[in-house]
Protein backbone atom coordinates (compact mmCIF):
# COMPACT_ATOMS: atom_id res chain seq x y z
CA UNK A 1 0.00 0.00 0.00
CA UNK A 2 1.18 3.53 -0.78
CA UNK A 3 1.14 6.70 1.30
CA UNK A 4 3.38 9.68 2.04
CA UNK A 5 6.69 8.93 3.69
CA UNK A 6 7.02 11.63 6.34
CA UNK A 7 9.76 10.22 8.59
CA UNK A 8 12.72 8.27 7.21
CA UNK A 9 13.58 4.75 8.13
CA UNK A 10 12.33 1.18 7.99
CA UNK A 11 9.91 -0.09 10.63
CA UNK A 12 9.35 -3.83 11.11
CA UNK A 13 6.90 -4.87 13.80
CA UNK A 14 3.32 -5.73 14.74
CA UNK A 15 0.28 -3.59 14.05
CA UNK A 16 -1.57 -1.98 16.98
CA UNK A 17 -4.91 -0.72 15.68
CA UNK A 18 -6.10 2.34 17.55
CA UNK A 19 -9.81 3.05 17.52
CA UNK A 20 -10.77 6.37 19.06
CA UNK A 21 -13.86 6.75 21.20
CA UNK A 22 -16.83 8.38 19.52
CA UNK A 23 -17.21 12.04 20.42
CA UNK A 24 -20.78 12.22 19.17
CA UNK A 25 -23.25 14.12 21.32
CA UNK A 26 -26.80 15.39 21.06
CA UNK A 27 -26.85 19.20 20.86
CA UNK A 28 -29.21 20.67 23.41
CA UNK A 29 -30.56 24.09 24.22
CA UNK A 30 -29.35 25.46 27.54
CA UNK A 31 -31.18 27.93 29.73
CA UNK A 32 -28.63 28.32 32.51
CA UNK A 33 -26.00 29.93 30.32
CA UNK A 34 -23.83 30.99 33.27
CA UNK A 35 -23.52 27.37 34.42
CA UNK A 36 -22.76 26.22 30.86
CA UNK A 37 -20.02 28.84 30.47
CA UNK A 38 -18.57 27.72 33.79
CA UNK A 39 -18.66 24.11 32.55
CA UNK A 40 -16.78 25.16 29.41
CA UNK A 41 -14.17 27.08 31.43
CA UNK A 42 -13.61 24.07 33.71
CA UNK A 43 -13.06 21.82 30.67
CA UNK A 44 -10.60 24.32 29.19
CA UNK A 45 -8.72 24.48 32.49
CA UNK A 46 -8.45 20.68 32.68
CA UNK A 47 -7.41 20.53 29.00
CA UNK A 48 -4.62 23.05 29.67
CA UNK A 49 -3.44 21.07 32.70
CA UNK A 50 -3.35 17.84 30.66
CA UNK A 51 -1.58 19.56 27.78
CA UNK A 52 1.07 21.02 30.08
CA UNK A 53 1.81 17.48 31.31
CA UNK A 54 2.06 16.25 27.70
CA UNK A 55 4.41 19.14 26.88
CA UNK A 56 6.64 18.20 29.80
CA UNK A 57 6.71 14.57 28.64
CA UNK A 58 7.54 15.68 25.09
CA UNK A 59 10.27 17.98 26.37
CA UNK A 60 11.98 14.95 27.92
CA UNK A 61 11.60 12.68 24.89
CA UNK A 62 12.10 15.19 22.06
CA UNK A 63 13.20 18.60 23.32
CA UNK A 64 12.04 22.10 24.23
CA UNK A 65 11.14 23.20 20.71
CA UNK A 66 8.96 20.15 20.10
CA UNK A 67 7.18 20.70 23.42
CA UNK A 68 6.12 24.09 22.05
CA UNK A 69 3.80 22.25 19.64
CA UNK A 70 1.71 21.15 22.62
CA UNK A 71 1.92 24.56 24.24
CA UNK A 72 0.59 25.94 20.94
CA UNK A 73 -2.60 23.94 21.56
CA UNK A 74 -3.08 25.88 24.77
CA UNK A 75 -2.73 29.11 22.79
CA UNK A 76 -5.45 27.94 20.42
CA UNK A 77 -8.03 27.17 23.11
CA UNK A 78 -7.14 30.33 25.04
CA UNK A 79 -7.41 32.54 21.96
CA UNK A 80 -9.50 35.55 23.09
CA UNK A 81 -11.51 35.60 19.87
CA UNK A 82 -12.39 31.89 20.11
CA UNK A 83 -13.28 32.19 23.82
CA UNK A 84 -15.45 35.24 23.23
CA UNK A 85 -17.31 33.67 20.32
CA UNK A 86 -17.91 30.38 22.19
CA UNK A 87 -19.40 32.33 25.10
CA UNK A 88 -21.58 34.29 22.67
CA UNK A 89 -22.94 31.04 21.23
CA UNK A 90 -23.58 29.70 24.73
CA UNK A 91 -25.41 32.94 25.58
CA UNK A 92 -27.52 32.22 22.51
CA UNK A 93 -28.59 28.87 24.00
CA UNK A 94 -26.04 26.43 22.54
CA UNK A 95 -24.43 23.81 24.75
CA UNK A 96 -20.66 24.06 25.27
CA UNK A 97 -19.92 21.12 22.93
CA UNK A 98 -21.90 22.65 20.05
CA UNK A 99 -20.49 26.15 20.63
CA UNK A 100 -16.90 24.87 20.57
CA UNK A 101 -17.65 22.68 17.56
CA UNK A 102 -18.97 25.64 15.60
CA UNK A 103 -15.94 27.79 16.31
CA UNK A 104 -13.46 24.98 15.64
CA UNK A 105 -15.22 24.26 12.33
CA UNK A 106 -14.79 27.92 11.37
CA UNK A 107 -11.07 27.89 12.14
CA UNK A 108 -10.60 24.50 10.47
CA UNK A 109 -12.25 25.65 7.23
CA UNK A 110 -10.08 28.77 7.11
CA UNK A 111 -6.83 26.87 7.61
CA UNK A 112 -7.80 23.91 5.39
CA UNK A 113 -8.40 26.24 2.43
CA UNK A 114 -4.81 27.47 2.40
CA UNK A 115 -2.47 26.42 -0.40
CA UNK A 116 0.58 25.88 1.79
CA UNK A 117 1.01 22.84 3.97
CA UNK A 118 2.13 24.77 7.04
CA UNK A 119 -1.15 26.68 7.22
CA UNK A 120 -3.23 23.57 6.54
CA UNK A 121 -1.44 21.88 9.44
CA UNK A 122 -3.10 24.33 11.80
CA UNK A 123 -6.44 22.75 10.92
CA UNK A 124 -5.17 19.46 12.38
CA UNK A 125 -4.07 21.29 15.52
CA UNK A 126 -7.55 22.79 15.90
CA UNK A 127 -9.11 19.32 15.48
CA UNK A 128 -6.78 17.98 18.18
CA UNK A 129 -7.79 20.77 20.56
CA UNK A 130 -11.47 20.26 19.77
CA UNK A 131 -11.17 16.53 20.42
CA UNK A 132 -9.39 17.09 23.73
CA UNK A 133 -11.85 19.62 25.14
CA UNK A 134 -14.98 17.79 23.96
CA UNK A 135 -13.64 14.53 25.44
CA UNK A 136 -13.46 16.30 28.79
CA UNK A 137 -16.94 17.79 28.38
CA UNK A 138 -18.33 14.31 27.61
CA UNK A 139 -16.30 12.59 30.33
CA UNK A 140 -14.48 10.34 27.84
CA UNK A 141 -10.87 9.24 28.36
CA UNK A 142 -8.70 9.90 25.32
CA UNK A 143 -6.56 7.23 23.67
CA UNK A 144 -3.25 6.60 25.48
CA UNK A 145 -0.29 5.03 23.70
CA UNK A 146 2.17 4.95 26.59
CA UNK A 147 1.48 1.25 27.28
CA UNK A 148 2.10 0.00 23.72
CA UNK A 149 4.49 -3.03 23.78
CA UNK A 150 7.94 -3.17 22.17
CA UNK A 151 8.00 -3.62 18.40
CA UNK A 152 4.68 -1.80 17.87
CA UNK A 153 3.58 -0.15 14.62
CA UNK A 154 0.77 2.27 15.49
CA UNK A 155 -2.07 2.24 12.96
CA UNK A 156 -4.70 4.96 13.31
CA UNK A 157 -6.84 7.22 11.15
CA UNK A 158 -5.28 10.46 12.45
CA UNK A 159 -2.42 10.59 14.93
CA UNK A 160 -2.51 13.84 16.86
CA UNK A 161 0.37 15.58 18.64
CA UNK A 162 -1.38 14.95 21.97
CA UNK A 163 -1.20 11.20 21.29
CA UNK A 164 2.37 11.16 20.06
CA UNK A 165 3.44 13.16 23.12
CA UNK A 166 2.68 10.08 25.24
CA UNK A 167 4.55 7.60 23.05
CA UNK A 168 7.41 5.60 24.52
CA UNK A 169 9.74 5.78 21.54
CA UNK A 170 11.68 2.73 22.71
CA UNK A 171 8.59 0.63 22.01
CA UNK A 172 7.29 2.18 18.77
CA UNK A 173 8.99 1.10 15.52
CA UNK A 174 6.58 2.73 13.08
CA UNK A 175 3.51 4.90 12.54
CA UNK A 176 0.75 4.45 9.94
CA UNK A 177 -2.11 6.91 9.43
CA UNK A 178 -4.85 7.66 6.92
CA UNK A 179 -4.32 11.43 7.17
CA UNK A 180 -1.40 13.85 7.47
CA UNK A 181 1.61 14.90 5.40
CA UNK A 182 5.24 15.92 5.75
CA UNK A 183 4.46 19.24 7.44
CA UNK A 184 1.91 17.98 9.97
CA UNK A 185 3.01 18.35 13.57
CA UNK A 186 2.73 14.61 14.10
CA UNK A 187 5.11 14.09 11.18
CA UNK A 188 7.53 16.64 12.63
CA UNK A 189 7.44 14.88 16.00
CA UNK A 190 7.90 11.47 14.37
CA UNK A 191 11.05 12.78 12.65
CA UNK A 192 12.41 14.24 15.87
CA UNK A 193 11.72 10.97 17.70
CA UNK A 194 13.26 9.11 14.72
CA UNK A 195 10.24 6.86 14.29
CA UNK A 196 9.61 5.77 10.66
CA UNK A 197 6.18 7.01 9.56
CA UNK A 198 3.93 6.75 6.50
CA UNK A 199 0.83 8.95 6.38
CA UNK A 200 -2.18 9.35 4.09
CA UNK A 201 -2.44 5.59 3.44
CA UNK A 202 -5.97 5.14 2.12
CA UNK A 203 -8.10 2.74 4.20
CA UNK A 204 -5.11 1.34 6.11
CA UNK A 205 -7.17 1.01 9.31
CA UNK A 206 -9.66 -1.27 7.52
CA UNK A 207 -6.94 -3.21 5.69
CA UNK A 208 -4.67 -3.93 8.67
CA UNK A 209 -5.34 -6.46 11.43
CA UNK A 210 -4.43 -6.10 15.08
CA UNK A 211 -1.19 -7.99 15.79
CA UNK A 212 -0.41 -8.44 12.07
CA UNK A 213 3.25 -8.30 11.05
CA UNK A 214 4.04 -5.28 8.86
CA UNK A 215 6.89 -3.36 7.23
CA UNK A 216 6.81 0.37 6.61
CA UNK A 217 9.26 2.28 4.43
CA UNK A 218 9.32 5.92 5.53
CA UNK A 219 11.48 6.93 2.56
CA UNK A 220 9.28 5.55 -0.20
CA UNK A 221 5.96 5.85 1.65
CA UNK A 222 5.24 2.13 1.27
CA UNK A 223 3.55 -0.38 3.57
CA UNK A 224 3.70 -4.17 3.36
CA UNK A 225 1.16 -6.11 5.41
CA UNK A 226 1.95 -9.74 6.36
CA UNK A 227 5.40 -9.76 4.67
CA UNK A 228 7.11 -13.05 3.89
CA UNK A 229 10.53 -14.02 5.26
CA UNK A 230 12.37 -12.81 2.17
CA UNK A 231 10.78 -9.35 2.42
CA UNK A 232 11.62 -9.14 6.12
CA UNK A 233 15.23 -10.05 5.36
CA UNK A 234 15.47 -7.52 2.50
CA UNK A 235 14.05 -4.67 4.55
CA UNK A 236 16.15 -5.52 7.59
CA UNK A 237 19.24 -5.05 5.42
CA UNK A 238 17.81 -1.82 4.02
CA UNK A 239 17.22 -0.56 7.57
CA UNK A 240 20.88 -1.05 8.38
CA UNK A 241 21.90 0.81 5.21
CA UNK A 242 19.66 3.76 6.12
CA UNK A 243 21.17 3.95 9.59
CA UNK A 244 24.58 4.16 7.94
CA UNK A 245 23.36 6.87 5.52
CA UNK A 246 22.13 8.90 8.48
CA UNK A 247 25.58 8.68 10.02
CA UNK A 248 27.07 9.83 6.70
CA UNK A 249 24.75 12.87 6.59
CA UNK A 250 25.88 13.92 10.05
CA UNK A 251 29.40 14.28 8.64
CA UNK A 252 28.12 17.34 6.73
CA UNK A 253 27.04 19.13 9.91
CA UNK A 254 29.15 22.23 10.44
CA UNK A 255 30.62 22.05 6.92
CA UNK A 256 30.60 24.79 4.31
CA UNK A 257 27.98 24.29 1.60
CA UNK A 258 30.07 23.87 -1.54
CA UNK A 259 30.13 21.95 -4.81
CA UNK A 260 32.79 19.35 -5.54
CA UNK A 261 34.90 21.97 -7.34
CA UNK A 262 34.76 24.43 -4.43
CA UNK A 263 31.99 26.86 -5.40
CA UNK A 264 30.23 27.96 -2.21
CA UNK A 265 26.48 28.39 -1.83
CA UNK A 266 24.19 29.78 0.84
CA UNK A 267 21.99 27.09 2.41
CA UNK A 268 19.20 28.63 4.47
CA UNK A 269 15.77 27.64 5.78
CA UNK A 270 12.10 28.53 5.32
CA UNK A 271 10.24 29.40 8.54
CA UNK A 272 6.75 30.49 9.60
CA UNK A 273 7.29 31.64 13.18
CA UNK A 274 10.09 33.40 15.09
CA UNK A 275 10.83 30.28 17.15
CA UNK A 276 11.37 28.31 13.93
CA UNK A 277 14.61 30.26 13.51
CA UNK A 278 16.03 28.12 16.33
CA UNK A 279 15.04 24.98 14.40
CA UNK A 280 16.90 26.34 11.37
CA UNK A 281 20.05 26.76 13.48
CA UNK A 282 19.62 23.32 15.09
CA UNK A 283 19.39 21.82 11.59
CA UNK A 284 22.68 23.58 10.68
CA UNK A 285 21.00 26.06 8.36
CA UNK A 286 23.03 29.16 7.51
CA UNK A 287 20.15 31.56 8.09
CA UNK A 288 16.58 32.08 6.92
CA UNK A 289 15.73 32.63 3.26
CA UNK A 290 11.98 32.98 3.80
CA UNK A 291 10.07 34.11 6.89
CA UNK A 292 6.37 33.73 6.05
CA UNK A 293 4.87 36.59 8.09
CA UNK A 294 1.23 35.71 7.42
CA UNK A 295 1.34 33.29 10.36
CA UNK A 296 1.76 36.25 12.73
CA UNK A 297 -1.54 37.54 11.40
CA UNK A 298 -3.32 34.17 11.40
CA UNK A 299 -2.46 33.63 15.05
CA UNK A 300 -4.33 36.79 16.06
CA UNK A 301 -7.95 37.92 16.20
CA UNK A 302 -6.91 41.39 14.96
CA UNK A 303 -4.01 42.93 13.04
CA UNK A 304 -0.84 42.52 15.13
CA UNK A 305 0.48 45.86 16.31
CA UNK A 306 3.76 47.36 15.18
CA UNK A 307 5.36 46.45 18.52
CA UNK A 308 4.07 42.86 18.36
CA UNK A 309 5.50 42.43 14.88
CA UNK A 310 8.75 44.19 15.85
CA UNK A 311 9.26 41.77 18.75
CA UNK A 312 8.63 38.76 16.50
CA UNK A 313 11.09 39.90 13.81
CA UNK A 314 13.64 41.03 16.41
CA UNK A 315 13.45 37.66 18.22
CA UNK A 316 14.08 35.75 15.00
CA UNK A 317 17.00 38.03 14.12
CA UNK A 318 18.58 37.66 17.55
CA UNK A 319 18.23 33.86 17.45
CA UNK A 320 20.11 33.91 14.14
CA UNK A 321 22.93 36.05 15.61
CA UNK A 322 23.86 37.89 12.43
CA UNK A 323 22.95 35.15 9.98
CA UNK A 324 20.67 36.37 7.15
CA UNK A 325 16.93 36.72 7.75
CA UNK A 326 14.77 37.46 4.71
CA UNK A 327 11.31 38.60 5.80
CA UNK A 328 8.54 38.28 3.22
CA UNK A 329 5.86 40.92 3.62
CA UNK A 330 2.28 39.83 4.14
CA UNK A 331 1.30 37.27 1.50
CA UNK A 332 -2.45 37.16 2.04
CA UNK A 333 -5.35 36.58 -0.31
CA UNK A 334 -5.82 33.84 -2.88
CA UNK A 335 -6.73 30.88 -0.69
CA UNK A 336 -5.11 32.37 2.45
CA UNK A 337 -7.92 34.23 4.16
CA UNK A 338 -7.79 36.09 7.46
CA UNK A 339 -11.41 36.71 8.55
CA UNK A 340 -10.82 39.95 10.45
CA UNK A 341 -9.27 41.60 7.37
CA UNK A 342 -12.63 41.34 5.59
CA UNK A 343 -11.26 40.23 2.22
CA UNK A 344 -13.98 40.14 -0.42
CA UNK A 345 -14.79 36.78 -1.99
CA UNK A 346 -13.44 36.56 -5.51
CA UNK A 347 -14.35 34.25 -8.37
CA UNK A 348 -10.68 33.66 -9.14
CA UNK A 349 -8.70 34.59 -6.00
CA UNK A 350 -5.34 33.35 -7.33
CA UNK A 351 -5.55 35.97 -10.06
CA UNK A 352 -7.04 38.56 -7.74
CA UNK A 353 -6.43 40.99 -4.89
CA UNK A 354 -3.59 39.37 -2.96
CA UNK A 355 -0.05 39.69 -1.62
CA UNK A 356 1.74 42.90 -2.73
CA UNK A 357 -1.44 44.10 -4.46
CA UNK A 358 -3.40 43.96 -1.22
CA UNK A 359 -0.60 45.58 0.80
CA UNK A 360 -0.08 48.51 -1.58
CA UNK A 361 -3.80 49.20 -1.38
CA UNK A 362 -3.85 48.93 2.42
CA UNK A 363 -1.10 51.40 3.23
CA UNK A 364 -1.76 51.63 6.97
CA UNK A 365 -1.33 47.89 7.45
CA UNK A 366 1.66 47.76 5.09
CA UNK A 367 3.39 50.74 6.74
CA UNK A 368 2.97 49.11 10.15
CA UNK A 369 4.65 45.91 8.97
CA UNK A 370 7.47 47.68 7.15
CA UNK A 371 8.18 49.95 10.15
CA UNK A 372 8.35 46.86 12.39
CA UNK A 373 10.78 45.15 9.99
CA UNK A 374 12.95 48.26 9.71
CA UNK A 375 13.12 48.68 13.51
CA UNK A 376 14.02 44.99 13.89
CA UNK A 377 16.81 45.37 11.32
CA UNK A 378 18.88 47.15 13.99
CA UNK A 379 19.18 43.78 15.75
CA UNK A 380 20.31 41.51 12.94
CA UNK A 381 20.96 40.86 9.26
CA UNK A 382 17.44 41.47 7.92
CA UNK A 383 16.23 41.90 4.33
CA UNK A 384 12.74 42.75 3.04
CA UNK A 385 11.08 40.71 0.29
CA UNK A 386 7.91 41.58 -1.63
CA UNK A 387 5.73 38.64 -2.83
CA UNK A 388 3.87 38.08 -6.11
CA UNK A 389 5.53 40.83 -8.13
CA UNK A 390 4.24 41.15 -11.70
CA UNK A 391 5.43 44.60 -12.78
CA UNK A 392 8.14 47.19 -12.08
CA UNK A 393 5.64 49.68 -10.58
CA UNK A 394 4.95 47.34 -7.67
CA UNK A 395 8.63 47.18 -6.75
CA UNK A 396 9.06 50.94 -7.05
CA UNK A 397 5.95 51.66 -4.96
CA UNK A 398 7.08 49.26 -2.24
CA UNK A 399 10.61 50.70 -2.15
CA UNK A 400 9.25 54.26 -2.07
CA UNK A 401 7.24 53.37 1.01
CA UNK A 402 10.35 51.89 2.64
CA UNK A 403 12.26 55.13 1.99
CA UNK A 404 9.41 57.23 3.47
CA UNK A 405 9.47 55.09 6.61
CA UNK A 406 13.27 55.38 6.86
CA UNK A 407 12.86 59.17 6.90
CA UNK A 408 10.24 58.85 9.65
CA UNK A 409 12.52 56.69 11.76
CA UNK A 410 15.43 59.10 11.22
CA UNK A 411 13.25 61.99 12.42
CA UNK A 412 12.34 59.99 15.53
CA UNK A 413 15.94 58.91 16.21
CA UNK A 414 14.98 55.22 15.90
CA UNK A 415 17.79 52.92 14.81
CA UNK A 416 17.55 50.64 11.77
CA UNK A 417 19.83 49.20 9.10
CA UNK A 418 20.19 52.09 6.66
CA UNK A 419 21.51 49.68 4.00
CA UNK A 420 18.71 47.14 4.37
CA UNK A 421 18.25 45.09 1.18
CA UNK A 422 14.87 44.99 -0.60
CA UNK A 423 14.22 42.05 -2.92
CA UNK A 424 11.32 40.29 -4.57
CA UNK A 425 9.74 36.90 -5.01
CA UNK A 426 9.87 35.93 -8.68
CA UNK A 427 6.93 33.55 -8.71
CA UNK A 428 4.81 34.66 -11.66
CA UNK A 429 5.24 34.21 -15.38
CA UNK A 430 5.16 38.00 -15.71
CA UNK A 431 8.13 38.34 -13.35
CA UNK A 432 10.00 35.70 -15.29
CA UNK A 433 9.45 37.45 -18.60
CA UNK A 434 10.61 40.87 -17.34
CA UNK A 435 13.22 39.51 -14.92
CA UNK A 436 15.89 41.69 -16.58
CA UNK A 437 13.86 44.83 -15.79
CA UNK A 438 13.00 43.72 -12.26
CA UNK A 439 16.65 42.90 -11.52
CA UNK A 440 17.54 46.58 -12.05
CA UNK A 441 15.02 47.51 -9.32
CA UNK A 442 15.80 44.77 -6.80
CA UNK A 443 18.63 43.90 -4.43
CA UNK A 444 17.96 40.18 -4.81
CA UNK A 445 15.57 37.58 -6.26
CA UNK A 446 14.01 34.55 -4.60
CA UNK A 447 12.27 32.07 -6.88
CA UNK A 448 9.05 30.62 -5.48
CA UNK A 449 8.69 27.46 -7.54
CA UNK A 450 5.28 26.48 -6.17
CA UNK A 451 3.45 29.53 -7.53
CA UNK A 452 5.79 29.89 -10.50
CA UNK A 453 4.89 26.38 -11.61
CA UNK A 454 1.16 26.97 -11.13
CA UNK A 455 1.07 30.30 -12.95
CA UNK A 456 3.36 29.17 -15.78
CA UNK A 457 1.42 25.95 -16.40
CA UNK A 458 -2.01 27.49 -15.63
CA UNK A 459 -2.54 24.48 -13.36
CA UNK A 460 -3.95 24.32 -9.85
CA UNK A 461 -2.02 21.68 -7.91
CA UNK A 462 -5.12 21.07 -5.79
CA UNK A 463 -7.13 20.08 -8.88
CA UNK A 464 -6.58 16.37 -9.52
CA UNK A 465 -7.71 16.71 -13.14
CA UNK A 466 -4.78 18.99 -14.02
CA UNK A 467 -2.26 18.03 -11.33
CA UNK A 468 -0.27 16.07 -13.95
CA UNK A 469 0.75 19.45 -15.39
CA UNK A 470 1.93 20.80 -12.05
CA UNK A 471 5.64 20.03 -12.08
CA UNK A 472 8.75 22.19 -11.80
CA UNK A 473 10.35 19.80 -14.31
CA UNK A 474 8.07 20.96 -17.13
CA UNK A 475 10.34 22.37 -19.87
CA UNK A 476 8.51 25.72 -19.74
CA UNK A 477 9.06 26.06 -15.97
CA UNK A 478 12.73 25.11 -16.28
CA UNK A 479 13.21 27.75 -18.96
CA UNK A 480 11.46 30.29 -16.75
CA UNK A 481 13.76 29.42 -13.83
CA UNK A 482 16.84 29.66 -16.04
CA UNK A 483 15.85 33.07 -17.45
CA UNK A 484 15.21 34.47 -13.94
CA UNK A 485 18.60 33.27 -12.69
CA UNK A 486 20.33 34.56 -15.84
CA UNK A 487 18.77 38.02 -15.41
CA UNK A 488 19.90 38.15 -11.80
CA UNK A 489 23.44 37.10 -12.62
CA UNK A 490 23.72 39.60 -15.50
CA UNK A 491 22.68 42.38 -13.09
CA UNK A 492 24.99 41.17 -10.32
CA UNK A 493 22.32 40.46 -7.73
CA UNK A 494 22.03 37.24 -5.68
CA UNK A 495 19.30 34.79 -6.63
CA UNK A 496 17.86 32.11 -4.40
CA UNK A 497 15.07 29.57 -4.51
CA UNK A 498 12.65 29.04 -1.63
CA UNK A 499 10.18 26.68 -3.30
CA UNK A 500 10.03 22.93 -2.69
CA UNK A 501 12.16 22.24 -5.78
CA UNK A 502 15.24 23.74 -4.08
CA UNK A 503 15.62 20.54 -2.04
CA UNK A 504 14.98 18.10 -4.90
CA UNK A 505 18.16 16.11 -5.76
CA UNK A 506 17.07 16.04 -9.41
CA UNK A 507 16.74 19.84 -9.54
CA UNK A 508 20.01 20.67 -7.78
CA UNK A 509 22.42 20.03 -10.73
CA UNK A 510 20.25 22.25 -12.92
CA UNK A 511 20.28 25.05 -10.35
CA UNK A 512 24.07 24.76 -10.03
CA UNK A 513 24.41 24.99 -13.80
CA UNK A 514 21.97 27.92 -14.14
CA UNK A 515 23.87 29.87 -11.45
CA UNK A 516 21.64 29.88 -8.37
CA UNK A 517 23.44 31.32 -5.33
CA UNK A 518 21.08 30.42 -2.45
CA UNK A 519 19.04 27.32 -1.57
CA UNK A 520 16.25 27.91 0.98
CA UNK A 521 14.77 24.63 2.22
CA UNK A 522 12.95 23.09 5.16
CA UNK A 523 15.12 22.52 8.23
CA UNK A 524 15.12 18.68 7.93
CA UNK A 525 16.44 18.96 4.35
CA UNK A 526 19.58 20.99 5.13
CA UNK A 527 22.14 18.20 5.47
CA UNK A 528 20.71 16.22 2.54
CA UNK A 529 20.92 19.28 0.25
CA UNK A 530 24.45 20.09 1.44
CA UNK A 531 25.57 16.55 0.68
CA UNK A 532 23.90 16.61 -2.73
CA UNK A 533 25.52 19.92 -3.71
CA UNK A 534 28.92 18.55 -2.66
CA UNK A 535 28.64 15.74 -5.19
CA UNK A 536 28.43 18.00 -8.27
CA UNK A 537 31.00 19.99 -10.21
CA UNK A 538 29.89 22.91 -12.36
CA UNK A 539 31.25 21.16 -15.44
CA UNK A 540 29.21 18.00 -14.83
CA UNK A 541 26.11 20.01 -13.89
CA UNK A 542 26.44 21.97 -17.16
CA UNK A 543 26.56 18.72 -19.13
CA UNK A 544 23.38 17.48 -17.44
CA UNK A 545 21.59 20.82 -17.86
CA UNK A 546 22.49 21.04 -21.54
CA UNK A 547 20.92 17.64 -22.13
CA UNK A 548 17.83 18.45 -20.05
CA UNK A 549 17.16 21.73 -21.85
CA UNK A 550 17.01 19.87 -25.17
CA UNK A 551 14.30 17.49 -23.94
CA UNK A 552 10.70 18.16 -24.95
CA UNK A 553 8.54 16.69 -22.18
CA UNK A 554 8.40 16.57 -18.40
CA UNK A 555 8.51 12.79 -18.52
CA UNK A 556 11.71 12.79 -20.57
CA UNK A 557 13.28 15.32 -18.19
CA UNK A 558 12.47 13.32 -15.07
CA UNK A 559 13.48 9.99 -16.58
CA UNK A 560 16.86 11.39 -17.64
CA UNK A 561 17.52 13.14 -14.32
CA UNK A 562 16.47 10.05 -12.41
CA UNK A 563 19.02 7.98 -14.36
CA UNK A 564 21.74 10.56 -13.68
CA UNK A 565 21.00 10.81 -9.95
CA UNK A 566 20.74 7.08 -9.38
Amino acid sequence: MKGIGVSRGIGIGKILLIEEHSLEYTPKQVTDTAAEKSRFKDAVLKFCENTHKQAEALKKSAGDKEAEIMLGHISIIKDPFLQKEVEKLIDGGQCAEAALDNMCDTFTQIFSAADDDMTRQRAADVRDVRSGVISILLGISKVRLSDAPKGTIICIKELTPSMIAEINRENIVGILTETGNTTSHSAILARVLEIPAVMSVTDIVAAAKNGEQAIIDGDKGEVILSPDNEQISTYSEKRERLIQEHRELEKFRGKTTASADGTEYELVCNIGKPQDAAKAIEADGEGVGLFRTEFLFMDKSSVPTEDEQFEAYKNAAMILKGKPLIIRTLDIGGDKDIPYLGLAKEKNPFMGFRAIRYCLNNRKLFRTQLRAILRASAFGNISIMFPLITCVEEVRDGKKLVEELKAELDAQNIKYDKNIKVGIMTETAAAGIIADLLAKESDFFSIGTNDLTGYTMAADRGNKDVSYLYSAFQPSVLRMIRSIITAARENNIPVGMCGEAAADPMMIPLLISFGLTEFSVSAPSVLKVRKCISSWTKERADEVAAKVMRLATEREVKEYLSSVIS
